[in-house]
């Protein structure tokens, strides 16, 4: 852990903080787009690409803060969009679309993005091998999730189990 290069651990996932899951960047050339874009509001094209394409201008990436505990230390480290993908079992749009078109797997009120925190009930107390590395950016508070790999397994993405906790069919309502 002293130097610059990424080490494996086994851990066990503790929380995950469900107040800003993921963000917006550019279809076609994936550069961040401003925070006004993370609401339901139509987003504009983005200002670096001038993309007009046929696909939708933009999606969202997970950025999920987690806390996970070795057999020596808890640190709190950030999963981006691949990472993350393992552990939800989808991606960020396809997770946010659940959500919207299934309201009732919302059953934590006073949160934010309350089927972040469900998720992050399923997935609590999972153990994983996770391979982390200290942040290229200076100005980064936590480490970077590089890998993770399910140690059980049985394991199911938090996805398919919300799924069938509400009784809804892949790609169906």
């Amino acid at each position: 852990m002293e130097g610059d290069e990424p080490w494996t651990l086994m851990c066990g996932l503790v929380a995950m903080d469900h107040t800003n899951f993921c963000y917006r960047v550019c279809s076609a050339c994936e550069r961040t787009l401003p925070d006004a874009l993370t609401t339901n509001s139509t987003p504009s094209p983005c200002n670096f690409c001038n993309s007009n394409a046929s696909k939708p201008p933009s999606k969202r990436l997970f950025r999920l803060l987690v806390s996970i505990a070795s057999d020596t230390k808890v640190f709190v480290v950030i999963c981006f969009d691949r990472a993350a993908r393992v552990l939800f079992g989808c991606s960020a749009d396809e997770f946010f679309d659940f959500a919207k078109f299934h309201p009732f797997a919302d059953d934590i009120p006073e949160s934010r993005h309350p089927w972040t925190a469900t998720a992050g009930k399923i997935l609590e107390g999972e153990m994983f091998r996770m391979t982390l590395s200290k942040p290229k950016n200076g100005n980064a508070q936590h480490l970077r999730v590089v890998s993770v790999v399910p140690l059980r397994s049985g394991f199911r993405p938090a996805i398919e189990t919300l799924r069938e906790l509400y009784g809804v069919k892949r790609g169906g309502s």
